[in-house]
């Protein structure tokens, strides 16, 4: 196939422009900053959809500014909005204009979507919570069905934390490693994560299933509360986990944003397990490992 990815610089579209270069696909990387792409043999770079020439099979937006790094000041919001929903529907609107559209288009968005109810467990047919981040991903995702047609099916992937090197673990393990890592908060909100071989195993395997379209929780199978995450990250890493950071901290440093690390959502891939997807690290402990192993 020939596949454009948007947000092809960031650290899951790097990954998983190699793993489609590898099995022999075609990539065009959609970038505003083309010189921060890592050059790949094989794959195209380009600053706006207009460029574009020739047909493209499939489309995977992975697009978005980091909405965790910063508060979430009225400008950030509309950053993190521009960022996610207009080139969405700038996306949509080009691929309307092809004269073969793409078959697929497999859009990102988040388990931020559903909110936090505590031990609940979430499914793909859990609704929408009411709030800036949540409300973002649904838009988000609205934007992106905008290009189903008789022609073009749509994918929504919904990801949790992804576990990988360069990704929020590497972040992590600096005071991890000094002895100093913990919880954070009363660590009992839930950590929906996956490992990064199966973020992109999953995308892969949407792209080539011309039967599945809709949302799809890009987790693993068996979430953990931040307690376990923590003590099995100490116990990967041979060092005490018992270092807790309290909210207040969290949110003086954070404010509004801090809510995506202090209320946690329990998600499971009820979708992708009925497609036939299998995993490579369904539990946390081996996903851990081959990453620190990495």
């Amino acid at each position: 196939m020939r596949v454009l990815v948007t947000g092809g610089s960031g650290f899951i579209g790097q990954a998983l422009t190699r793993a489609l270069t590898q099995r022999g696909d075609q990539v065009v990387i959609l970038s505003r900053q083309p010189g921060k792409v890592p050059a790949i043999t094989g794959v195209v770079t380009v600053d706006r959809l207009q460029a574009i020439s020739g047909k493209v099979d499939a489309v995977v937006n992975l697009a978005g500014a980091p909405i965790v790094d910063k508060r979430w000041s009225e400008s950030r919001k509309q950053l993190l909005r521009a960022s996610r929903i207009d080139l969405t529907r700038d996306l949509v609107s080009w691929m309307q204009t092809r004269d073969v559209p793409p078959a697929v288009l497999v859009s990102g968005s988040a388990i931020g979507y559903y909110g936090s109810h505590q031990d609940e467990v979430l499914d793909e047919n859990a609704p929408v919570a009411a709030g800036f981040p949540h409300e973002l991903c649904n838009a988000w995702e609205q934007a992106a069905l905008a290009a189903e047609s008789a022609s073009t099916r749509v994918c929504l992937v919904r990801t949790g934390v992804v576990l990988g090197p360069g990704g929020a673990l590497t972040k992590m393990l600096p005071p991890y490693r000094l002895g100093l890592g913990g919880p954070i908060g009363d660590g009992q909100q839930w950590m929906s994560w996956i490992h990064l071989d199966d973020e992109v195993g999953a995308i892969l395997y949407l792209l080539d299933n011309p039967s599945l379209r809709g949302p799809f929780n890009l987790t693993a199978p068996e979430p953990v509360t931040n307690e376990e995450f923590s003590q099995t990250l100490g116990k990967v890493l041979k060092r005490p986990a018992a270092f807790r950071m309290p909210a207040f901290v969290m949110r003086l440093l954070l404010g509004e944003a801090s809510e995506l690390l202090l209320e946690g959502q329990r998600v499971v891939p009820v979708h992708l397990n009925s497609a036939g997807y299998a995993f490579k690290y369904r539990t946390l402990e081996p996903a851990l490992k081959a990453v620190i192993k990495t």
